[in-house]
């Protein structure tokens, strides 16, 4: 019954996307108001089909059907249900489903709060998206169908892939993805309306401004989700590998970046019109290029949790996005010619501008790096991963200029700043960066990189500190308002302004946490026998014994330490190997204490059947903490940014705010 029922929906889903797409386009041909809403109906009835396709596979997980060649795959009598229910994402078929779901979901929000507001651009969108999820339904009707029976069914499952139950962030990193891989649909959907249409002024953008944030806000929590998931499964004490799929999530990450950025110079000066566009289209066949990555197993990676038959659509589709979005651009690219010039080097819109090419220049080596394979085995037969080095080599200067611009962009006055402008900004921050350069060299904090990296950071933390305190200076001054207060109003009055300073705030911590973990790291791994220790930094570890119990789905065997700090005793942690029957290789838990100055982090390597000796790796990587907490700085910082204002409080705030305080003015 529910293979039946879940094929119908999304057999149904599908003829209703085409039919919706189609009247949604003779609707807007023929102005008759009719067809455009069957078109919106259309997409009310696709989400809910797609959500009664989700909820009949979670049925049928939930429900340990084995019918059910991907329940039979994915899951099992004995996992956990927790796991059991995050199996629909745990292979290709379901995270289609998961895909179409989330699209179905956001084109109804989209097309229900704009159906009256953007009236000629609409039955467009609808189609546009309408489309899109076509093609993903198709995908999951016919060659990667979630539905497929196999008989006799099996009495039980091999269960999710282990390393997809061995973490609770699973739960939250592939849908953080997918909401932002999908989110980038909307402003792709409302962009082609705006070439098809021709109204290609700023109303389209101020439309996906927020849709676009939202995006990048989930990709933001996706890939950092991701990163602490590896740096706690995985077992290497790494947390970017620079993997295909991860390189695969951070591409559009930094193509949507460079919009987020440039959007505002269409918006203030009306240029890069043309630019604005592109990025919209790159961004969003990055998407789709991110999600054929990860299925189609076309390259190897950790993340590749099949290979299927879909790769080939994929790039069909990638190759249909491109061939129609760029046509349409370059026919419309009399309409999107700038309105404005650069008028100095020295200018706010100067500064977004490198900022936007640095951006693509790191995407660019990003996606060279990840399909260098592929390329030298189409030239030479072989296939030959450039790995670490190689990005490591062109991205950290890129990056350590983009953090220079992060800094300034955002304070430099539009049009042109002048020299005692720019002194009277960026002279305190810039004394306190030297200053807190010189108390790294004097703790022992040697290279260019790593010096250059806080400097920098330091630079732009007290950039935004002092951003928000002349703001909150200026506002007491003139309201009497109280120290929170002031601060709260500044950021409500503000907020996509200081929700970007905020954003900024996060990416210095992540890059202080980035590069105290990587560039000053310890690391030792050694055979101890029982009451044996080993020395590492500070810490002292001691070999205690091995435990070893059976749960219902898996045996696990656990390492037992105790852990001194000069010779203090501070606590005990727990490496352990589960071993769970579907694979052939145990997978290994890690165990972390992390405090914001370090990490320490324990891996049992391997034991004797006897326990009496265990061979463990140790790693201290100071500072860790601080990419996650920036991480969620920065997803703070888009929240807030994000948040709508009230738009007669913004009115009636505007003028006074601005005669209080002028944002990049002392």
């Amino acid at each position: 019954m529910i293979a039946t029922l879940g094929r119908f929906s999304l057999w149904l889903a599908l003829a209703l996307a085409v039919y919706g797409a189609v009247v949604s386009i003779l609707g807007a041909r023929r102005q008759r108001a009719s067809l455009i809403e069957s078109g919106q109906g259309a997409v009310v009835s696709v989400f809910g089909l797609s959500t009664f396709a989700v909820l009949l596979m979670e049925a049928g997980l939930v429900g340990r059907d084995f019918s059910l060649e991907y329940v039979a795959r994915n899951g099992s009598t004995d996992t956990p249900l927790f796991f059991e229910i995050i199996a629909l994402w745990g292979a290709l078929e379901g995270s289609i489903l998961l895909w179409i779901w989330l699209l179905a979901l956001m084109s109804l929000i989209a097309v229900w709060l704009e159906r009256k507001r953007q009236r000629e651009l609409i039955p467009y969108v609808t189609a546009i998206l309408l489309c899109i999820s076509a093609f993903f339904l198709f995908l999951a009707a016919v060659p990667a169908s979630p539905f497929t029976t196999i008989f006799p069914p099996p009495p039980d499952g091999r269960g999710p892939n282990p390393l997809l139950q061995n973490h609770p962030l699973m739960a939250v990193h592939p849908p953080g993805l997918y909401a932002g891989y999908v989110g980038w649909s909307i402003p792709y959907a409302f962009g082609m309306a705006a070439l098809i249409t021709g109204r290609l002024g700023e109303t389209w953008i101020r439309t996906v401004r927020r849709w676009s944030l939202a995006s990048w806000g989930f990709l933001t929590i996706g890939i950092i989700v991701g990163g602490r998931w590896s740096y706690a499964v995985l077992g290497w004490g790494g947390y970017w590998a620079w993997d295909p799929v991860e390189n695969a999530s951070l591409l559009p990450w930094l193509t949507g970046t460079a919009f987020l950025h440039t959007v505002m110079i269409q918006e203030r000066r009306k240029m890069l019109k043309f630019w604005n566009v592109a990025l919209v289209i790159l961004t969003f066949a990055l998407t789709i290029f991110g999600t054929f990555l990860t299925r189609s197993g076309i390259l190897s990676s950790v993340h590749t949790f099949s290979n299927s038959s879909v790769g080939p659509l994929f790039l069909i589709f990638i190759g249909v996005i491109l061939l129609i979005s760029f046509a349409l651009l370059v026919y419309r690219s009399d309409r999107l010619q700038a309105e404005g010039d650069l008028d100095s080097l020295v200018s706010r819109e100067s500064a977004f501008l490198v900022n936007n090419l640095l951006l693509l220049g790191f995407a660019f080596s990003v996606l060279l790096g990840t399909l260098f394979p592929l390329l030298s085995e189409a030239v030479r037969g072989v296939k030959v991963s450039v790995g670490e080095p190689f990005f490591n080599t062109v991205n950290i200067p890129i990056g350590l200029a983009l953090i220079f611009l992060m800094a300034i962009g955002p304070l430099i006055a539009w049009r042109h700043a002048s020299l005692e402008s720019l002194r009277r900004t960026f002279a305190v921050p810039l004394y306190l960066a030297l200053l807190g350069t010189g108390i790294s060299w004097f703790f022992g904090v040697r290279g260019l990189y790593p010096l250059l990296a806080f400097a920098l950071s330091l630079f732009t933390v007290t950039t935004v500190f002092q951003e928000f305190g002349r703001g909150v200076i200026a506002r007491r001054r003139n309201t009497g308002e109280g120290y929170l207060m002031a601060l709260s109003k500044l950021t409500s009055r503000g907020r996509r302004r200081y929700g970007g300073l905020i954003v900024h705030l996060g990416v210095a911590f992540l890059v202080v946490g980035i590069t105290a973990s990587s560039f000053f790291k310890l690391e030792q791994e050694v055979t101890l026998k029982q009451g044996e220790s080993l020395q590492l930094g500070r810490y002292q570890v001691r070999f205690d014994e091995l435990s070893a119990w059976q749960e219902p789905h898996r045996f696990v065997v656990q390492g037992n330490f105790t852990i001194f700090n000069a010779n203090q005793k501070v606590g005990e942690m727990r490496p352990a190997k589960r071993f769970y029957p579907s694979e052939q290789q145990p997978i290994g838990t890690v165990d972390i204490r992390s405090t914001m100055r370090e990490d320490l982090y324990l891996v049992l390597s391997s034991f004797t059947q006897d326990g009496t000796s265990a061979t463990v790796k140790a790693l201290v990587r100071p500072l860790v903490m601080w990419i996650w907490v920036g991480g969620w700085v920065m997803v703070l910082g888009s929240l807030i940014a994000i948040w709508p204002d009230r738009r007669r409080a913004v009115v009636a705030e505007a003028t006074s705010e601005y005669a209080v305080w002028q944002p990049g003015r002392s």
